[in-house]
């Protein structure tokens, strides 16, 4: 009897083992060491002069940084404004400035920073720095957005395990029904905390909520699905998708220039990035970018429908199976002994991540 018990108990310690070396790994490789790789900078000139500044910078940098040269000032603000470049150089014998925008990335704003104030002191000369994009006084290092993608994800995965494990006796219509509800409460909390709680919107708030629901909503519907198939290891499966390979690669602390190949690949598609670069786009860069963060969000809710229609499909095929298969009934009635116990352990799998 002993070994049985035993094995029972190993078995379910492997799904929170999975999630410390999962955590450990994606938090770890991804905010432990960070360096620019490939960040996009600018010099600010169209003579010789300008160009053998930026060869020399990039020369220097290696793969650290991608520098190219622009004509004008102007243009160099609106490659800010648009994220296209982190910073942008403007050579001066007496002031030269480095202009930045902040909203995007407080962390690259610094590292570029340390890279081109040693070319401004070589010439004896204090460099000037410019934000052309500050964040608000109330979040002052723009980081506010990446705890607020914490609590709407939190909210949503948690939800799909409230629905996995309590209500898997409802029809898949309902529960998909039920994810589509829950998403707009959950999107509701986080515009309420972005805006009259911690002021990290003063305006367009009703943005910040039509971009939570649309990411909560996809999160809740990829997990809804998921269930049919994966059952306790759902919350698993979602902590993978949602925080380990989310969080490290939403550019709410780091910007994917300042990470290494792996995070910088998944911030051009993941659902996270979407949420967090379409914030800042619509707060900050005068909804400049907004559009492709919003398809992002969507094509994740489309998704996350295809996937319930899929589970949905199969749960109408194996009722149908079963309801030409006569189950005896057991002493304990309808669910029996074994099969509440084992509704019992799958609910406490599906808590394991909240």
């Amino acid at each position: 009897m002993r070994s049985p018990a035993l094995r029972h108990v190993l078995t379910h310690l492997i799904t929170p083992l999975l999630m410390c070396l999962g955590m450990g790994l994606a938090y770890m490789g991804a905010f432990v060491h960070p360096e620019p790789n490939h960040m996009p900078v600018a010099v600010v000139g169209a003579g010789q002069e300008a160009k053998v500044l930026a060869q020399t910078v990039k020369d220097t940098a290696g793969d650290k940084l991608d520098v190219r040269t622009v004509p004008t000032r102007a243009a160099a603000v609106d490659l800010l404004r648009s994220r296209t470049v982190t910073g942008a150089y403007v050579p001066s014998a007496r002031t030269p400035e480095l202009i930045v925008a902040s909203a995007a990335s407080d962390m690259g704003a610094t590292a570029v920073e340390k890279v081109f104030a040693p070319v401004a002191e070589k010439n004896g000369a204090a460099l000037k720095v410019t934000d052309v994009a500050k964040p608000v006084a109330d979040d002052p290092t723009g980081q506010g957005l990446f705890f607020l993608l914490i609590a709407v994800s939190i909210g949503s995965y948690a939800s799909v395990a409230a629905l996995g494990a309590a209500g898997a006796a409802l029809p898949m219509r309902i529960r998909a029904l039920l994810a589509l509800g829950v998403s707009a409460v959950v999107s509701g909390i986080g515009a309420f905390l972005a805006g009259p709680v911690f002021h990290l919107a003063h305006h367009d708030l009703a943005g910040v909520w039509g971009m939570a629901w649309l990411y909560s909503a996809g999160i809740l519907l990829i997990g809804v699905g998921l269930h049919t198939f994966l059952k306790r290891w759902t919350t698993l499966t979602m902590m993978v998708l949602f925080v380990m390979l989310n969080f490290t690669s939403s550019g709410g602390l780091f910007r994917p220039d300042l990470q290494n190949g792996f995070f910088g690949t998944l911030h051009a598609f993941w659902n996270g990035a979407g949420f967090v670069e379409g914030i800042r786009s619509l707060l900050y860069f005068g909804s400049d970018g907004l559009g492709r963060n919003v398809w992002t969000l969507a094509v994740w809710l489309l998704a996350g429908l295809a996937v319930t229609a899929i589970a949905a499909a199969h749960e109408r095929a194996k009722a149908a199976s079963a309801a030409t298969v006569v189950v005896p009934k057991s002493p304990a009635g309808p669910a029996g002994p074994a099969q509440e116990a084992e509704a019992a352990e799958e609910e406490t799998e599906e808590t394991v991540g909240v």
